[in-house]
């Protein structure tokens, strides 16, 4: 149960310390107020600390049984299948976003100018969280571990609660460079 909640708040701290750079400027002052290379150094962290978590679920699944309905070369094939898909959802991802887009950039005050809509984008809103879940289910289903059907459940329902908060205030930050952009467009300052 520690290791469970352990995933959503390592989470709620990365979403706190995002909050923070965006409305305190935290990151950006501890890098003597460069933004640029504060948003790189929380991407290498955040990079760093997904390898750490992949491997802590490889080692946590491979300590428990596997099931033998699991496995089969159906669930092989339906293994590397989602594994394959996972990865072309979150490479594919970062390579539409960059680095800094992918890794909390709009925080750092990095917004594109339009809405990415073509692929992975348009097989899902998110599709770096889908393609992250794919995997860990891949993977569970190629080493055959119900325990790790269990601990992808719930990589997914912790990405769906950070969901619920990015999603608004990502599009808050969208919304209000919209009305500055207007406010200069005919003149006036916004608040």
């Amino acid at each position: 149960m520690t290791s469970l909640l352990g995933n959503l708040v390592d989470y709620v701290d990365f979403s706190k310390t995002s909050l923070l750079e965006y409305h305190n400027k935290l990151l950006t002052n501890l890098f003597g107020g460069n933004s640029k290379a504060a948003n790189y150094g929380l991407a290498a962290a955040i990079f760093s600390l997904g390898l750490v978590r992949d491997w802590l679920f490889k080692t946590a699944i491979s300590e428990q049984p596997s099931h033998p309905l699991l496995d089969s070369i159906y669930t092989q094939a339906a293994a590397f299948t989602l594994f394959a898909a996972g990865n072309t959802l979150v490479i594919t991802s970062t390579y539409r976003l960059g680095i800094r887009g992918t890794f909390l950039g709009d925080y750092f005050g990095v917004l594109l100018e339009e809405m990415v809509t073509g692929f992975p984008f348009n097989v899902s809103s998110a599709p770096m969280y889908v393609g992250s879940t794919l995997s860990f289910l891949g993977t569970s289903l190629y080493y055959g571990k119900p325990a790790g059907l269990l601990l992808t459940l719930w990589v997914y329902l912790v990405y769906v609660v950070a969901l619920r908060f990015e999603d608004p205030f990502t599009a808050g930050i969208y919304a209000k460079r919209d009305r500055e952009r207007a406010a200069a467009k005919s003149g006036k300052k916004q608040k």
